[in-house]
């Protein structure tokens, strides 16, 4: 079934609304991609006007930024400590914007969008 992104049929008290538009290719959705920790594993998805998304399924690595010295360096994620989007993304190891992943230098909150960006950026915390 498709998922659409549209306002609801029905209203707040269970009246129907009129139909003002029929379903059109640019209302629908998909399925969330959960970014998660394994091999590398990328797809790529075609959006509006031929615009390609890159999704990132699994990864390992994250690019982190150490603010002390403005540098960048690739670090192994080796756990999800915390999310904020969902409390059960933890320990299915599920990583989204927000997230505080364990590395080797500490621990460091994700930055980017793994799911829409392709890649996992943090910044460090402790």
């Amino acid at each position: 079934m498709v998922i659409i992104q549209t306002r609801s049929k029905r209203k707040a008290t269970g009246g129907r609304y009129l139909q003002n538009k029929k379903k059109k290719l640019a209302d629908m959705g998909r399925d969330p991609t959960f970014t998660m920790i394994g091999e590398r594993r990328l797809t790529k998805i075609r959006g509006k006007a031929a615009f390609i998304k890159n999704r990132l399924l699994r990864t390992k690595k994250a690019n982190v930024l150490d603010q002390k010295t403005k540098k960048y360096t690739v670090l192994e994620i080796e756990d999800v400590l915390e999310n904020t989007a969902n409390r059960n993304y933890v320990r299915r190891d599920i990583i989204t914007k927000g997230t505080i992943i364990k590395t080797k230098s500490g621990n460091a909150k994700v930055t980017s969008r793994p799911a829409q960006d392709g890649t996992v950026n943090a910044v460090l915390v402790s």
